[in-house]
C-alpha cells in the first residue's frame, strides 16, 4: 500500500511544486489535487451533505497544470487528479494535454476523474445533469481511444470524430490509470468495470462490502477481478485504519491536508503549516508501505 497526500491547492496555500518537492523527499508516493473550473454564483445544487460550501472550492488552481509544475521539479513521486471533472473539458484536448503530463513526467500521471455534483458548474460547460454519466462514458472511451491507437476514430452521441493522429502517446502504456471517483452502486460499478482500472472513493466506509461488489460487477463484465485497484483518497490519518485498508487490499491512499475540514486546529494552509503534517505522514508511510 502506497501512502501520499491530496491536497485542496489554492492560490492561498503552499504552491504545488515546493509541495511536491516536500512530498518526495519524505518518501511519500504520491499528490493528489482536485478540481472545479468555477463556482456559479446561483448555488443551486447543495455540497453532498448539505454543508456550506467552503472557500477552497471557489479557488481550486487547475490541477493540470499545478501537477506539471509539480512534475518540474520532481523525479518519484505520482502525480494525480481526485478528481478531474471530465465532462467540463473537450475530450481531444483533454486527451493530449494528459498525454503531455504524462510524457513529459515520465508515466507518473494517475487520471481520477469523476462525473461532477455541481450541476450548475456542469450545465456552464453545456453538459446536461441528467445524461452526465453517459457523456462522461464516451469522453473517456474516446480518450482512451486516442491514448491507444496510432489511428484513432470515435462515434458516439456526445463525441465524435473521423481517423485521426494524435502525439504524444502517454508514457505509461496503454495509458495512464484511469481510477473513476464515485460513491458505490450498481451503475457506478458497471461503468467502472467497463473503462476504468480501479476505484477511488472518498474515505472507506463499508468499503469491505463495496469492493465485494466491485469485483463481482467486474466478474459480470467479464474481467478480471484483480485487475482493479482500490485507491483511496482525502483519508484522516489513523493506523488502525489505514492496516485495515491495507487487509482490504487498498493500493494507494491519498492522506488529506489543511485546508481539508477536520483540521480544525489549524489555520491556513502555508508551508509552516504543511510541513509538520507531511513530517507525521512520512513516519506512518515508513511504517506501512509495501
Amino acid at each position: 500500500m502506497r501512502l501520499g497526500v491530496m491536497a485542496l491547492a489554492t492560490d492561498r496555500t503552499m504552491p504545488p511544486a515546493e509541495l511536491a518537492v516536500a512530498v518526495e523527499e519524505r518518501g511519500l508516493r504520491s499528490l493528489f489535487l482536485p478540481e472545479h473550473t468555477h463556482i456559479p454564483a446561483s448555488r443551486q445544487t447543495p455540497y453532498p451533505g448539505g454543508e456550506p460550501l467552503k472557500d477552497e472550492y471557489y479557488r481550486f488552481l487547475d490541477p493540470l497544470v499545478a501537477l506539471s509544475m509539480a512534475a518540474a521539479v520532481t523525479e518519484r513521486i505520482e502525480l494525480g487528479t481526485g478528481v478531474l471533472l471530465v465532462n467540463q473539458h473537450d475530450p481531444i484536448a483533454l486527451a493530449k494535454a494528459i498525454a503531455t503530463l504524462d510524457h513529459l513526467s515520465g508515466g507518473r500521471f494517475v487520471l481520477g476523474a469523476g462525473f461532477g455534483w455541481n450541476e450548475d458548474e456542469m450545465s456552464h460547460h453545456g453538459v446536461d445533469p441528467r445524461r452526465r454519466r453517459t457523456v462522461f462514458r464516451e469522453k473517456m472511451l474516446a480518450m482512451i481511444e486516442l491514448w491507444e491507437n496510432e489511428l484513432a476514430s470515435f462515434d458516439g452521441t456526445h463525441v465524435s470524430f473521423s481517423p485521426s493522429y494524435q502525439w504524444p502517446k502517454p508514457a505509461r502504456r496503454p495509458h495512464p490509470p484511469v481510477l473513476l471517483g464515485g460513491g458505490a452502486g450498481p451503475v457506478f460499478f458497471k461503468h467502472l468495470a467497463e473503462y476504468a482500472d480501479g476505484w477511488l472513493p472518498i474515505g472507506g466506509k463499508g468499503l469491505k462490502d463495496d469492493i465485494a461488489a466491485m469485483r463481482d460487477a467486474a466478474a459480470e463484465a467479464g474481467r478480471d477481478p484483480a485487475e482493479l485497484s482500490i485507491n483511496l483518497f482525502g483519508v484522516f490519518p489513523d493506523r488502525g485504519r489505514l492496516e485495515h485498508y491495507r487487509e482490504l487490499g487498498a493500493d494507494r491512499v491519498a492522506l488529506a491536508l489543511p485546508p481539508a475540514k477536520r483540521f480544525t486546529d489549524v489555520e491556513g494552509a502555508t508551508a509552516d503549516v504543511i510541513l509538520p503534517i507531511l513530517d507525521e505522514y512520512a513516519v506512518l508511510a515508513e511504517q506501512l508501505h509495501d
